[in-house]
């Protein structure tokens, strides 16, 4: 049970991390190139949008079997004060990955995509800083994503 449980754990971390490198590292720069110009936006917001998918099952997945695995090794996800550091921080940055993840999701995602649809002529100030600043959620996501693996190579290991 214990193999399968950290089959299924890894599975899921590595499905949105390297599903997340993927779009940041090849998708997004590839669809910059000038032939992909016309169709640049509805093949980020359609592959955005799938991936979506892939990130919440995966986190399902993730915080299902995260305090199971816990439980094995005889750790209380409900008593922090008997954590080790690694995994009070490691959670720490789960919890701030989860909270970049839906408000790129939730709010900025679909802002922006609102904001494209409008001429640029007719986009406020705030508008062109949302559009300029959500790549940079995108990186601070996959930052955060290896932070989280980092984290959890070295609980596994203590």
């Amino acid at each position: 049970m214990m193999v399968f449980l950290v089959w299924l754990h890894v599975l899921a971390a590595v499905s949105w991390i390297g599903g997340t490198i993927f779009l940041s590292v090849v998708l997004v720069p590839v669809l910059r190139r000038e032939p992909f110009a016309s169709q640049r936006g509805v093949l980020i917001r359609t592959t955005a949008l799938r991936f979506r998918s892939i990130v919440w099952g995966a986190i399902a997945m993730l915080l299902l079997t995260g305090p199971m695995l816990l439980h094995q090794r005889g750790i209380s996800i409900m008593d922090p004060s008997g954590w080790p550091t690694i995994l009070s921080v490691k959670l720490g940055l789960v919890a701030v990955l989860l909270l970049v993840t839906m408000a790129h999701d939730l709010i900025i995602g679909p802002r922006v995509g609102q904001i494209l649809q409008l001429p640029v002529e007719s986009r406020t100030s705030s508008d062109h800083a949302m559009v300029a600043w959500s790549p940079w959620i995108a990186r601070s996501s996959l930052l955060l994503t290896l932070a989280v693996l980092l984290a959890a190579v070295v609980l596994v290991r203590t």
